[in-house]
């Protein structure tokens, strides 16, 4: 039976892995995903759910020894990760997976990436970004296709863990120019866009395939959210790009957790425009339609 699965994924009880499981399932793909023992709540639910539509489950850690990883891929050609969190995940226990997939015989690995272009962006511009990027410096010597997918920035993040609106007081706040392009994507295209480009035959040597659902600035964002919502929101400018820098510097002089300030870093990859694409590939896959952020908005649980 392990010889069986076409898709070795981890991280599949995430909000994007979940999505790129259904979305191989649905063109016909086995599966055979990586979970933790003892999945509980909304994560047995998730699990219970890709069980029911086809997907295997095998126990385990992606910092298992690398032969025990091995025997779990099996015979898969395709190796996923969609793992999310610090250091030791991104990068250890990422080239950890790659070694397995290797050792297993796959054919490609698609690391977890998702992200703005990371090509174009120094380590210091972003620390989860620095992590992907030695990542990939580690994934450069192997023997498998490499295929690393960009997405821009989630329109799920852009709404949320960015905090860039305030609901209560009807403004979207923002760094540096509003009128720079940014490159967005709701997590759904995202998986859509992986699974089609993980299937493609062109990329079997790997590369970099970079989608965007929408292209805009803060204030075309400001504008779409409010026609979705059909809310107000007052576009606040706190500052120039290097006066966010300086607010960066001074927050990660004062804190020992990234996760303070990761976000504005982020916002200042996209409000300079260096971590903008240059190119897109969604012509690649027209059967995918991405959804724009005023379609997301109007139908998303935002707060009331």
């Amino acid at each position: 039976m392990a010889a069986q699965a076409d898709v070795f994924i981890v991280g599949a009880t995430g909000l994007l892995g979940g999505r790129i499981v259904s979305a191989f399932l649905d063109r016909e793909v086995t599966v055979r995903a990586l979970v933790r023992p003892g999945a509980a709540g909304e994560k047995k639910r998730a699990l219970d759910a890709l069980r029911a539509r086809g997907a295997e489950l095998v126990e385990g850690d992606i910092t298992d020894p690398a032969d025990r990883l091995a025997a779990a891929i099996g015979g898969a050609r395709t190796v996923v990760s969609a793992v999310q969190g610090g250091p030791e995940l991104i990068i250890d226990g990422q080239a950890n997976l790659l070694a397995a997939a290797e050792q297993a015989g796959a054919a490609r690995f698609v690391p977890s990436d998702f992200a703005i272009d990371i090509t174009r962006l120094d380590d210091g511009d972003n620390v989860m970004i620095g992590w992907r990027r030695r990542a990939a410096a580690l994934f450069a010597g192997s023997r498998l296709g490499v295929l690393s997918v960009l997405n821009g920035a989630f329109v799920e993040v852009m709404t949320g863990f960015m905090d860039l609106i305030d609901w209560e007081k009807g403004t979207l706040s923002h760094w540096g120019d509003p009128d720079q392009p940014m490159d967005l994507t709701t997590v759904q295209d995202t998986a859509l866009y992986t699974v089609a480009a993980a299937l493609d035959p062109a990329l079997a040597d790997g590369g970099t395939a970079r989608f965007a659902g929408e292209v805009v600035s803060m204030r075309e964002f400001r504008e779409a959210v409010e026609r979705g919502t059909g809310r107000k929101l007052t576009l606040r400018t706190l500052g120039t790009a290097d006066e966010l820098r300086a607010e960066i510097e001074r927050r990660a002089k004062a804190t020992q957790n990234p996760f303070d300030y990761v976000a504005l870093q982020y916002q200042w990859c996209m409000v300079t425009g260096k971590g903008k694409f240059d190119t897109l590939d969604n012509d690649r896959y027209p059967e995918v339609k991405p959804t724009s952020v005023e379609d997301f908005v109007r139908s998303a649980d935002l707060p009331a």
